[in-house]
C-alpha cells in the first residue's frame, strides 16, 4: 500500500506515491492520482491578479452607490422636488441594502462567491442604466433600490472574497485593501460624479455612463477572481437560507456598547450624503458639483484612511478618540453654518469621516471577537442593519424638519443630536479592551 503525497507543478497536477518495490517515490499523472489528492479547479492558489480584480470590482460597485450624491441639487431643479424628497431618495437605498443583507447574506456560502458577486454587478449596471435614462422620479427610486441591493450583496460577500484572493503572506494587505475598496469606493463615486458633472457634458448622464463601462469591465474581471467555495458547498440547500439578524448572548453587552458608534457614525454619513449638497448650495451659495463632490469625498476618504492608519491601537483608545473626533466635527459643522465658511465645513467633513471610521471599525471587530464563529454572520448583519437604519431615518427627519425650520437650523439640531448620542458612546468605552 502506497502513501500519496500531493505535489503540483506549473503545467499539470501530479502526485507522488511511495513504491516499496522500487524503493522510491514515483510520479502519477493527474488522471492516475487518487481523487483525494486532486484539486478542484476553483481552489487554485490565490494570485496578485485575483486580489487586484476583486478589489477593483468591490471599488467600482461601491462607487456606483454614491454617484447621485453631488447631483441631488440638479435633480431637484430638473424635477422640482425639495430637500425632503431628496432624503427619501437617499433613504430608499438603505432599504435595498438591508434587504440584500437578509436575503443574500449567506447565499455565497451555498452558490459560490462569483455567482453572487455577478448578481451584485448586474444590479449595479441596471441601476446605472435607469439613471442614464432618468426620465422620471420613478426610475430614480428604482435605480436607488437596485443600487442598495448591490451594496448589500457586496457588503456581505466582497470583503471575504478579497481576503480569500490574498496570496500567501498578503492577508494583512488584503484586509486593508478591502477596507479601502469599501469606504474609498464610496468616496471615489462621489468625487468622480462631482468632477464629471462639473467639467464634462451632460452632467446627469456622463457619470453613469462612465460607471456603467467600468462595471462591464468589472463583470469581465470576475473571471480572474478565485472562488474558494469552488463547488464544495454548492448544492447544499442548508447553506442557502435567509441571514436573519440576531445577537448571540455572548455579544449582547458588547453590541450595546458598540451601538452608539454605529448609530452616530452612519447618521453622519447619511447627513453628508443626503443633505450636504443642498446646504452647500443654499447656505454657502456654492453650486459647483465638483466642490460638493470633494467635500463629501473627504468624509469617506478620511474614514478609510483613519481605519488603515490607526487600526493597531487598542479598542478603547479608538472608541474614545473616534467619538471625541465626531463630537468636535459636529461643533465644526454648526460653526461652518453660522459663519458660512466652506473651509470649516471641509474640516468638519474630514473630522466626521475619521471619527466614523474609527468607531465603526472598532465596534465591528469587538463584536466579532466575543462571538463564536458560527454566529458571527448574524451578529455582523445585525450591526450593519442598525447602521443603515440610522443612516436613513435621521436624514429623512432632518430633511422633513428643514421644511419647517430651515435647512441650517435642521442641520444644527441634527448635529446636537449626534453629539448627545456620542456621550453614551464615551460612557460605554470602558467595555472595550485597553490592549
Amino acid at each position: 500500500m502506497g502513501i500519496g503525497v500531493p505535489a503540483y507543478n506549473r503545467r499539470r497536477l501530479v502526485a507522488l506515491r511511495w513504491d516499496p518495490e522500487a524503493g522510491k517515490a514515483v510520479r502519477l499523472m493527474a488522471e492516475e492520482a487518487p481523487a483525494a489528492n486532486r484539486r478542484d479547479p476553483e481552489s487554485r492558489a490565490a494570485t496578485g491578479w485575483g486580489l487586484a480584480a476583486s478589489v477593483y470590482i468591490f471599488t467600482v460597485v461601491m462607487m456606483g452607490t454614491t454617484l447621485p450624491t453631488p447631483l441631488y441639487p440638479l435633480y431637484e431643479e430638473r424635477f422640482g422636488f425639495g430637500t425632503a424628497f431628496t432624503t427619501q431618495l437617499f433613504a430608499i437605498y438603505a432599504v435595498g441594502v438591508i434587504a440584500a443583507l437578509v436575503v443574500f447574506g449567506r447565499l455565497s456560502d451555498g452558490l459560490g462567491r462569483r455567482p453572487v458577486l455577478s448578481l451584485g454587478v448586474i444590479f449595479s449596471i441596471a441601476s446605472a442604466i435607469l439613471f442614464l435614462i432618468g426620465s422620471d422620479v420613478g426610475l430614480l427610486l428604482t435605480g436607488r433600490v437596485l443600487s442598495g441591493l448591490a451594496a448589500g450583496i457586496f457588503t456581505s460577500t466582497a470583503t471575504v472574497t478579497v481576503l480569500e484572493n490574498a496570496p500567501v503572506g498578503r492577508e494583512r494587505l488584503a484586509g486593508s485593501l478591502a477596507t479601502a475598496a469599501n469606504m474609498g469606493g464610496l468616496g471615489l463615486g462621489i468625487l468622480s460624479s462631482g468632477l464629471l458633472a462639473g467639467f464634462a457634458p451632460a452632467p446627469l448622464f456622463t457619470p453613469f455612463l462612465v460607471n456603467a463601462i467600468m462595471l462591464v469591465i468589472a463583470g469581465v474581471a470576475l473571471l480572474l477572481v478565485r472562488d474558494r467555495t469552488g463547488g464544495q458547498m454548492r448544492g447544499n440547500r442548508g447553506a442557502v437560507r435567509l441571514q436573519l439578524p440576531g445577537i448571540p448572548a455572548s455579544a449582547k453587552r458588547m453590541f450595546l456598547a458598540a451601538s452608539p458608534g454605529a448609530i452616530t457614525g452612519f447618521a453622519v454619513c447619511g447627513l453628508y450624503s443626503a443633505i450636504a449638497p443642498s446646504f452647500i448650495g443654499q447656505t454657502l451659495h456654492v453650486t459647483s458639483t465638483a466642490v460638493t463632490g470633494t467635500v463629501v469625498f473627504l468624509l469617506f476618504g478620511a474614514s478609510a484612511s483613519a481605519q488603515l492608519v490607526f487600526r493597531a491601537l487598542s479598542d478603547r483608545r479608538l472608541i474614545i478618540g473616534g467619538t471625541v473626533t465626531m463630537i468636535v466635527s459636529m461643533g465644526a459643522l454648526v460653526a461652518a453654518l453660522l459663519v458660512s465658511s466652506l473651509t470649516v465645513l471641509i474640516a468638519s467633513s474630514v473630522l466626521a469621516g475619521a471619527g466614523q471610521g474609527l468607531v465603526f471599525m472598532t465596534g465591528m471587530r469587538a463584536i466579532t471577537a466575543v462571538t463564536a464563529p458560527e454566529h458571527r454572520t448574524e451578529a455582523t448583519t445585525s450591526y450593519f442593519i442598525l447602521a443603515y437604519v440610522f443612516m436613513s431615518v435621521p436624514a429623512i427627519g432632518a430633511g422633513s424638519l428643514a421644511a419647517t425650520v430651515g435647512l441650517a437650523n435642521a442641520t444644527t439640531i441634527f448635529a446636537i443630536g449626534v453629539a448627545f448620542v456620542c456621550v453614551f458612546g464615551l460612557m460605554a468605552a470602558r467595555r472595550f479592551s485597553s490592549r
